[in-house]
């Protein structure tokens, strides 16, 4: 069976493609409580879900795997099998909500109508910016892989990173929920290296990923690589309506 490093071999560094990979579910996903620092384990239900994520990543072969130092993400990186290639990212962590850690958004919103994370951020716990900021130092360490690198995180927190690989101001992840044991995709335009896409988002499902160009991904990865097959076999640009919007 080609790999994916047979591809590319004699044609420089691999693309960069981040599979981003919530944690399965919690206690506290469930009732809808704020988790940021605390440590809290997966349900067994969580646990069932981050095991069904694996084969969904057994064909996968990842150049690199970073995890939040939390519990509930390195648990779910071990059910997936990959706990022994993971490095600690403390910048994969979950926002951090200060006095609104345990607290859920309906009662905040009882005492301070309008707030919203990705706007307000949370007193004693981290701003906005700060959460940016930390996105963005992490999307720079991540430029200078290459290959798949699988990363295990947060729902909120995932949201910001994607928001901000694409350029978009934070507040815009507030439109980019993640639900728990789920796997995203992030990279860039085959044609646009330099222009970052979502190649796949929120994807739950029992279908088998790969590498976009690479393998089968079903959505938008795998209209993308219709595409690019028509290109190179065809010759000249892909028509605009592969890319819906």
């Amino acid at each position: 069976m080609m790999k994916a490093r047979d591809l590319v071999d004699g044609l420089g560094p691999m693309p960069l493609w981040l599979y981003l990979i919530r944690h399965g579910g919690t206690a506290w996903s469930i009732s809808g409580q704020h988790t940021g620092r605390t440590d809290i384990p997966l349900t067994p239900r969580g646990e069932s879900e981050a095991t069904r994520l694996k084969h969904r990543l057994d064909n996968i072969g990842f150049a690199h795997v970073l995890t939040s130092p939390s519990r509930r993400a390195r648990r779910t990186c071990e059910m997936v099998g990959l706990e022994r290639a993971a490095e600690i990212d403390p910048d994969l962590a979950e926002w951090d909500y200060g006095q609104y850690e345990g607290r859920r958004s309906v009662d905040i919103r009882a005492e301070r109508p309008g707030w919203n994370v990705f706007r307000d951020g949370c007193p004693g716990g981290e701003t906005p910016a700060q959460v940016s900021d930390r996105a963005d130092r992490l999307i720079v360490r991540l430029r200078s892989l290459d290959g798949t690198v699988a990363l295990f995180s947060h729902g909120q927190f995932g949201s910001v990173l994607a928001a901000r690989w694409i350029g978009l101001p934070l507040i815009e992840a507030q439109h980019l929920r993640l639900d728990t044991a789920s796997l995203s995709i992030l990279g860039s335009d085959p044609h646009h290296p330099e222009v970052p896409i979502i190649a796949s988002w929120n994807t739950t499902g029992e279908e088998t990923v790969g590498p976009p160009g690479v393998t089968r991904v079903r959505g938008a990865a795998e209209i993308q690589q219709r595409a690019i097959d028509r290109w190179e076999n065809e010759g000249g640009e892909p028509r605009t309506e592969e890319y819906p919007r």
